[in-house]
């Protein structure tokens, strides 16, 4: 069974954009964060004037130049045309994680088995709502069809009150379960979340929703 929560979570973060830059200096910014993110190099002139179709390198010097007086890129080596470096002040922020409560394994059948002593998961905050969240850990292959993997990691946000149609975690008669949810009328339909198979209806009174899936946190190797 899943222990009551009582998590305590706040961030406050606050980011203000570049407002001092022209909608087509931003993003060139933009670009140029996005190629070393993805490269670990800067873009030479000639692939920054092919991404924005301009029609000249002088184009290109230009918005550069601009991004460099407003402080926002370096060209320490004025010769050599991918030596651009970002001011790491203007860098994005690293995306902020907390931590939530890891309550268990989701195995075969979609029932939970709780972890011996709770532990703690970091996950980005972008993805949690307001309210209190805990993790549980997919153990075996029994999801995949619904594209859940073994180690997969869901977040679940507490809740009891939830619509049709989404996934839950629910107690039915003491045992912690993930199912898909619906109501007929005084009865609580609950199938696999991949969809396959005869769905279990039960009586409202034997079932509690405690929380309702809202995200999943894959890691590759």
């Amino acid at each position: 069974m899943l222990p009551h929560l009582v998590v305590g979570l706040h961030c406050t973060y606050t980011y203000n954009s570049a407002m001092d830059l022209t909608e087509k200096q931003q993003a060139v910014f933009d670009f140029l964060k996005d190629y070393r993110r993805r490269f670990r190099r800067s873009p030479s002139y000639e692939e920054i004037r092919q991404h924005f179709g301009f029609g000249s390198l002088n184009s290109v010097r230009k918005h550069l130049q601009q991004l460099e007086r407003k402080g926002y890129i370096r060209t320490p080596w004025a010769n050599q045309k991918r030596a651009l470096e970002i001011v790491p002040e203007k860098l994005d922020p690293p995306p902020s994680a907390l931590k939530i409560p890891l309550l268990g394994s989701l195995v075969e059948g979609g029932s939970i088995e709780a972890v011996e002593i709770p532990g703690s998961v970091e996950v980005p905050e972008s993805l949690l709502a307001r309210g209190e969240h805990f993790a549980l850990r997919v153990s075996g292959d029994s999801m995949a069809d619904n594209g859940i993997l073994e180690g997969d990691l869901l977040v679940v946000q507490q809740q009891e009150a939830v619509e049709p149609g989404q996934t839950v975690v629910a107690l039915v008669d003491g045992e912690a379960t993930v199912r898909r949810y619906s109501r007929k009328g005084e009865h609580i339909e609950l199938r696999a979340t991949n969809l396959v198979g005869e769905p279990k209806v039960f009586d409202e009174s034997r079932v509690r929703v405690r929380g309702v899936l809202v995200a999943l946190v894959r890691k590759y190797a």
